[in-house]
């Protein structure tokens, strides 16, 4: 009788931090908001709804504790569909998709604006924004949570200011030592 009620026990508390670490996504419009009370920078998961890549990303990797703790902490979290109907305000101008086709919904379907303006070239793509919500860059493909805390942390910090050649780039690559379990 003891071993179920602890078996059930660490069910419950699994269950209950598993939920506690889910990422709090918000639209890009509400980051901007919340933007102007405490200043963070935005991480946009561009994604469709066709993209095996981009359910891996949000199963295997934004489902990941360590990757949702630090991105509620540092980031505003927005998921935006690359090929969906949403009409988004950003910077003075309304990004819509003109020729997004309701059937197409689950396939292929046409471009967003706003993926066009974030020079979306592949799925998914994680972009960033500063804390003024000004486009920083697109990083394309899926990411392990090791390999996505490198990008968290590089523009968290602002270190990417400082790696203007190549080299430094590289440099910058080895030396870091991911922390996030994968």
């Amino acid at each position: 009788m003891k071993k179920v009620v602890f078996i059930l026990a660490i069910a419950v508390i699994t269950s209950v931090n598993s939920f506690a670490q889910e990422i709090n996504w918000v639209t890009l419009e509400k980051a901007i908001e919340l933007q102007k009370k405490n200043p963070k920078k935005i991480m946009m998961d561009v994604y469709t709804n066709w993209c095996g890549p981009c359910k891996m990303l949000d199963k295997n990797t934004f489902q990941n504790p360590d990757v949702a703790n630090y991105v509620n902490a540092n980031y505003y979290a927005v998921k935006f569909n690359a090929e969906g109907n949403e009409k988004i305000n950003y910077k003075g101008k309304t990004f819509s998709n003109p020729s997004y086709n309701p059937e197409m919904a689950s396939r292929r379907n046409s471009s967003h604006q706003l993926s066009q303006y974030f020079q979306i070239t592949g799925y998914p793509t994680i972009v960033f924004l500063d804390e003024k919500a000004t486009f920083l860059t697109p990083v394309v493909g899926y990411k392990t949570p090791p390999e996505l805390e490198f990008y968290l942390k590089l523009f968290k910090t602002d270190d990417y200011k400082s790696l203007d050649t190549q080299d430094k780039r590289d440099a910058y690559y080895t030396a870091f030592k991911p922390e996030f379990k994968g």
